[in-house]
């Protein structure tokens, strides 16, 4: 079974989980929150009847970036043949967490049934972020 959609927009990683100090309450950001509810809306449109994945996952992430406005149309090309990469925020270890986090308990049992990722971040013509979730 393979689970393969986009989420448009901007790119947000996990954000760091907040303590409230009159309460003592750790919680999530609710910028994370409402994008992991997101992605989970992403993927319920595509696969309004998704069956729960119970064997080991495999999951690629692809986090594309908008051009910078600034940048020179011989840069624009190499970005777009993915020859310089975005090296700005979010890093690729919040991206992971945000998608994992989403789909955990959503389009698989435990995120431990994961046994191999990929992820990468390119410059595209439109942010978005490009999901494949796949049982093998």
């Amino acid at each position: 079974m393979i689970y393969e959609f986009e989420v448009p927009g901007k790119v947000i990683g996990k954000g760091r989980p907040r303590l409230n100090t009159y309460t003592g309450i750790v919680y999530t950001p609710t910028k994370t929150k409402d994008y992991e509810t997101l992605i989970e809306q992403y993927f319920l449109l595509k696969y309004p009847r998704f069956k729960i994945l119970e064997k080991r996952v495999e999951v690629k992430i692809i986090a594309y970036f908008g051009i910078p406005k600034t940048t020179n149309k011989s840069e624009i090309n190499e970005m777009l043949e993915n020859n310089i990469s975005p090296t700005k925020k979010p890093d690729i270890d919040n991206i992971v967490k945000v998608v994992l986090d989403s789909m955990n308990k959503f389009a698989f049992k435990d995120d431990n049934q994961i046994t191999r990722i990929e992820v990468e971040k390119k410059y595209g013509l439109e942010e978005k972020l490009y999901i494949k979730i796949e049982e093998y």
